[in-house]
């Protein structure tokens, strides 16, 4: 035995030999950095006719696992109110009426301009002062009151998967970026992975080659390669599910091992990009429920006019009921138009982020590890089996150049 080995080595080559393992190790590597750069990018469908080509995954999926995201995370709120108290309401009014109040002559002057410029213009100004001063007294408690209702129904007017849907289908670039900070530990062993794997891979291959060496064993080993090396890591990140102790070590699903993490850094990116208060905002006002909203805002804003008795007593005598009942219409559409403008605010947003963030990190700490990988998995695992595919084909030309250029 030991003279047909040195034999084969001889003929073979101690070169091409050794190339064997670090050829698999170099495709076990490569075939895993493809599988995480397909899984990223392009953000965008790259192909012809809308079927030859490929988009990455998590873009492709974005919006799958935004509802999956919602069902097993946001869903788990409960109550919305009670994330909304922990906003802390006053802070909400005070950043409206930080906007509205240096500007309410200004929204006085364009709600009557816009239907009664000859009356308003002919108005003398302390009457104008008296409906100025009237509105700057009533704006906060009605602002106040129209915030806390919206605290109450906030459920029923904030549909967060068509926000998270809408946000990720125009923006497909923010669920790669939660992927890739939450997961950079995982997608960094994906790629480090496939090098140990394909040499092992290799290390196999030399006996294999000993006994036959026909060329179809090279691209059918590169298959086997860049599949199975991709198989192998998807299954190191997630697998076993729930903890396993061996000679004193804890073995988990590398994901699930850092769920405490993961948690921290995916919960931050969605309360800073995709629940902001702004975001929030304008779902209601112009969202699936925006007639509920509206007519909160109708609500609290008519008695702006109607308890104002040099406003409605002018109005009425000079312009009639019908002009009256014009101006109620321009107030609530006014009213409307300035709703979501003091939440564009960046530094309002940025500090209110942190809340949002700390209530979902402690529901996605508290899931069990299956729930947790629900949330990171299920988009695109179906599209895992591409993946590994195009890995093994990758692997499989590797081999047929291998045994061109080697042996």
């Amino acid at each position: 035995m030991d003279i047909q080995i040195i034999s084969f080595i001889e003929t073979v080559g101690w070169l091409k030999i050794v190339s064997l393992p670090l050829i698999a190790a170099f495709i076990g590597w490569a075939t895993n950095w493809l599988a995480v750069q397909l899984t990223f990018y392009p953000l965008q469908f790259q192909g012809v006719g809308g079927w030859l080509g490929w988009q990455g995954v998590i873009p492709r999926k974005a919006e799958k696992m935004a509802e999956i995201c919602v069902d097993r995370t946001v869903a788990r709120f409960g109550d919305l109110h009670d994330v909304f108290i922990k906003l802390e309401p006053e802070r909400i009014t005070a950043q409206i009426l930080s906007q509205v109040l240096p500007r309410i002559e200004e929204y006085v002057d364009e709600v009557m301009y816009e239907h009664h410029a000859v009356l308003w213009d002919n108005l003398p100004y302390l009457a104008k002062r008296k409906i100025y001063d009237w509105s700057r007294q009533q704006i906060p408690r009605r602002i106040e009151a129209l915030v806390a209702e919206f605290g109450d129904e906030l459920n029923d007017l904030v549909d967060l998967k068509a926000l998270f849907s809408q946000e990720l289908r125009a923006h497909p670039e923010l669920m790669v970026r939660i992927f890739k900070e939450a997961g950079a530990g995982e997608f960094s062993f994906i790629v480090k992975s496939g090098l140990l794997f394909g040499l092992l891979f290799g290390v196999v291959q030399i006996p294999v080659w000993y006994y036959n060496q026909s060329f179809q064993l090279l691209p059918l080993f590169g298959f086997i390669v860049g599949f199975a090396t991709n198989w192998l890591a998807l299954n190191f990140i997630f697998r076993p599910l729930n903890p396993r102790y061996l000679l004193g070590f804890r073995i988990q699903g590398l994901f699930l091992k850092r769920q405490a993490e993961v948690s921290e850094v995916w919960s931050r990116i969605i309360a800073e990009e995709l629940i902001t208060v702004e975001k929030v905002a304008q779902s209601m006002v112009f969202g699936k429920h925006a007639h509920r909203t509206r007519a909160i805002i109708q609500k609290h804003m008519r008695p702006l006019i109607d308890e104002s008795t040099i406003l409605r007593t002018l109005t009425q005598v000079a312009i009639g009921a019908s002009g009256y009942a014009e101006l109620k219409k321009t107030l609530h559409e006014k009213a409307i138009e300035v709703s979501t403008k003091p939440f564009h605010d960046q530094q309002f947003n940025k500090g209110r982020a942190p809340v949002v963030a700390q209530v979902m990190a402690e529901r996605m700490k508290a899931l069990r590890p299956a729930e947790f990988q629900d949330v990171l998995r299920p988009g695109f695992q179906e599209e895992e089996w591409q993946l590994m595919l195009i890995g093994g084909v990758i692997g499989a030309l590797t081999g047929v150049v291998q045994w061109l250029f080697v042996f």
